[in-house]
């Protein structure tokens, strides 16, 4: 509403709840965060570089407006269908890593994806609450963190 200069409540002329602008500003924003991620890592030589350039990149992504729109709108109540679109797109996300880590050898690398992302949406979650570490030990911290565990 604000980017557009409507009234907050008008925005519910084109949308019918919180749930349903969520489920668009992933559709229309959520590939193009996916874009950036999958270029820094095509970028990346090797499969530890791709796992780092995967993490710094959705930390860096963490200050983009269009980032802190969904996680505000979502913070509130959504229904089953704007849950599981968030879920199938972060899923996209996961899949990026997986064809890494198994050239790293992980017997399972799928489920070494999903707990590789915990340790970014903890890195997220800690950039985004303010916390007292900078962004950029944060992003250290989690990049050092991950780099030790693909290797482990």
């Amino acid at each position: 509403a604000e980017r557009t200069g409507l009234a907050r409540s008008s925005v519910y002329e084109y949308f019918r709840s919180r749930a349903a602008v969520v489920e668009e500003l992933c559709a229309v924003d959520f590939p193009v965060w996916a874009a950036e991620v999958e270029a820094a890592m095509e970028r990346a030589d090797g499969p530890e570089a791709k796992i780092e350039a995967y993490v710094r990149r959705q930390l860096a992504l963490v200050g983009d407006r269009r980032h802190r729109a969904v996680v505000a709108i979502s913070a509130g109540e959504l229904d089953s269908g704007a849950r599981e679109k968030i879920r199938a797109a972060h899923g996209g996300l996961i899949a990026m890593v997986v064809e890494a880590l198994a050239t790293l050898g992980h017997e399972q690398p799928r489920l070494s994806a999903v707990l590789l992302q915990g340790v970014v949406d903890a890195a997220v979650r800690r950039i985004e609450l303010g916390a007292a570490e900078d962004p950029e030990r944060i992003t250290e911290a989690a990049v050092a963190m991950a780099l030790r565990g693909v290797r482990g």
